[in-house]
C-alpha cells in the first residue's frame, strides 16, 4: 500500500508516494533484529540512499545497524515494529528529503566533504537550504555521499589479501611486458642483438574520442562515471539562454516525432528545471505543438502545459506572448477571427489565469509580433475579456454583500422565520447578458 511522502500533507491529488514501510522481527534474546523489508523501494522512492533511512533508524533509537547492500538486506539491532518505524521515517523525510521552502521531495542532498557541509536543492523551485549539521546522521552522509555505494563486505582500505596479491604478482609476472623484458634480459646476457618486440595493440589503446557517431557518443557517456556524467551536464548551464533553450527544443521535437511525449512529461520538465529556462518553454510548446488546430492540440497536450505554467505567472506571460506569434504570423486569417475560443479555452483548462489574461488585454506590447498585430488580437479577444471583468465584478460585489450582511431576528419568536423576500422585478427591460459560449 502506498501512502503519502509527506504524511501531513492531506490533498488528495498529492502526486508523491512511497511504499508503507514494512519491518520483520528476528532472532531471539541479545541476538534479536528487524529487517527493514522493503527499505530499497522506500528509498528509491524517496531518491535517497537506502542506508541514510536506516541509519537514521539507528540513530533515533540508539541502536546498531548493518547493511547488506547486495541482498537489499537493511537492519536495525533490536525488535522495533512497522509503525513505530515509519514515524520515525517521517522525521526523516522532514529533514533530510523535503523542500524547506515548498515542502516538495525532488530534492538532492549535495555534499561538500572539503566544508564539512551538507546542502539540499529542490528541483521544484530552487530553493537551497543548508541541512541540520547537529543530527548524528550527517557524520555518516559526509563519509558516505549520495554517489557512493556502500558495501557491507567491503575490505578496509588500502589493504589488499594475501590471495590478492599473489594474483597479481602471477600476471604481473606472464604479462606481455614481462616476457618481453625477460628476452632482452636473456639476450643482453648472451651477448646477442637486442630485437625490439612491436608494439601491440590490442584496441584498448585506440583514440576512442575520434569516433563522433551518434551511437560512440551514447556508449562513451555510458562509460563515464557518475561524477564525470555531473560535470559534462553542469557545463550546459554556462551556455546562453537561446543554447539552452535549443537543448529542450530538440528533445520536445524527438519526443513529438517519437510519438512518446506523452510519456516523456516529467523527463521534459526535468531538463528544462535542469538547465534552469522552466519560464520560457512554454514559448517552445506553442511553435511545435500547435497550428490551426489549437483547440483540439491544447486539449491533448493539456498536462505538459499545466507542468509549466500551474501557478507560474511568468510561464503564463510566455504561453500567451507564444499564442500572439502562432496567431499573428503563422495562421492569422484562420485564428484571428478565434481569438475569444483560444484564449477561452486555456482559461477553461486552468492552464491561464483570469489575472493574467486581464494584464495581458490592458497593455500592448510588440515584444512578439508588430505593435498593430498586437492590438488587432487585444480587439478580437475584446468579448472575452469583457465577459472576464464582468464575472470579476460579480464577484467581487457577492463577497462585498456576504461582508455586509447581518443576521436577521426573529420578532415572533418563531425559530426558523424567514425575512419577506421583495419579488424580483421583470426583467424584459434589463440588458442581455454576453453569452461567452456563443462566441
Amino acid at each position: 500500500m502506498a501512502v503519502n511522502i509527506d504524511r501531513s500533507n492531506m490533498d488528495q491529488f498529492y502526486r508523491y508516494k512511497m511504499p508503507r514501510l514494512l519491518a520483520k522481527v528476528e532472532g531471539k534474546g541479545n541476538g534479536i533484529k528487524t529487517v527493514i523489508v522493503n527499505m530499497a523501494e522506500i528509498a528509491k522512492a524517496l531518491s535517497r540512499p537506502p542506508t541514510y533511512p536506516t541509519k537514521f533508524f539507528g540513530c533515533e533509537l540508539g541502536a546498531q545497524t548493518q547493511f547488506d547492500t547486495k541482498n537489499d538486506r537493511y537492519i536495525v539491532n533490536g525488535s522495533h515494529d512497522a509503525d513505530k518505524l515509519q514515524n520515525l521515517l517521517d522525521g526523516f523525510i522532514k529533514k533530510f528529503v523535503l523542500c524547506d521552502e515548498c515542502s516538495n521531495p525532488e530534492t538532492n542532498l549535495i555534499v561538500s566533504v572539503k566544508k564539512q557541509t551538507i546542502s539540499q536543492r529542490c528541483i521544484a523551485c530552487g530553493h537551497n537550504g543548508n541541512v541540520d549539521m547537529r543530527h548524528k546522521l550527517t557524520t555518516f552522509i559526509l563519509k558516505n555521499p549520495p554517489d557512493q555505494d556502500l558495501q557491507a563486505t567491503t575490505p578496509s582500505k588500502g589493504k589488499k589479501s594475501k590471495k590478492d596479491k599473489d594474483k597479481k604478482e602471477e600476471n604481473d609476472r606472464h604479462s606481455p611486458e614481462a616476457n618481453a623484458q625477460q628476452q632482452m634480459a636473456a639476450q643482453r646476457a648472451s651477448g646477442g642483438t637486442i630485437d625490439v618486440p612491436p608494439e601491440q595493440n590490442d584496441g584498448d589503446d585506440d583514440d576512442w574520442g575520434e569516433d563522433i557517431s551518434e551511437e560512440a557518443v551514447r556508449q562513451r557517456m555510458d562509460e563515464l562515471s557518475g561524477a564525470a556524467k555531473g560535470l559534462a551536464l553542469t557545463d550546459d548551464l554556462e551556455k546562453t539562454d537561446k543554447d539552452r533553450m535549443d537543448i529542450v527544443y530538440k528533445l520536445i521535437k524527438s519526443k513529438r516525432d517519437s510519438g512518446e511525449l506523452g510519456k516523456s512529461v516529467k523527463e521534459v520538465v526535468g531538463e528544462a528545471e535542469r538547465l534552469e529556462v522552466k519560464e520560457k518553454v512554454p514559448l517552445v510548446l506553442v511553435e511545435l505543438l500547435l497550428t490551426d488546430k489549437v483547440l483540439a492540440q491544447v486539449k491533448e497536450h493539456r498536462i505538459l502545459f499545466l507542468s509549466f505554467c500551474k501557478d507560474s505567472p511568468k510561464a503564463q506571460k510566455y504561453l500567451v506572448g507564444g499564442l500572439e506569434m502562432l496567431i499573428g504570423r503563422e495562421y492569422s486569417s484562420a485564428l484571428m477571427p478565434r481569438v475569444p475560443h483560444i484564449l477561452k479555452a486555456f482559461y477553461d483548462l486552468d492552464i491561464l489565469e483570469e489575472e493574467v489574461i486581464l494584464d495581458w488585454a490592458k497593455k500592448v506590447s510588440k515584444k512578439y509580433v508588430s505593435k498593430e498585430i498586437a492590438q488587432q488580437i487585444r480587439e478580437k479577444a475584446k468579448p472575452f475579456i469583457d465577459w472576464l471583468e464582468q464575472a470579476s465584478e460579480e464577484e467581487e460585489d457577492e463577497e462585498e454583500e456576504e461582508e455586509e450582511e447581518e443576521v436577521v431576528y426573529s420578532t415572533t419568536g418563531q425559530v426558523g422565520e424567514q425575512p419577506i423576500e421583495k419579488p424580483q422585478e421583470n426583467g424584459d427591460d434589463e440588458e442581455e447578458d454576453f453569452d461567452i459560449d456563443a462566441i
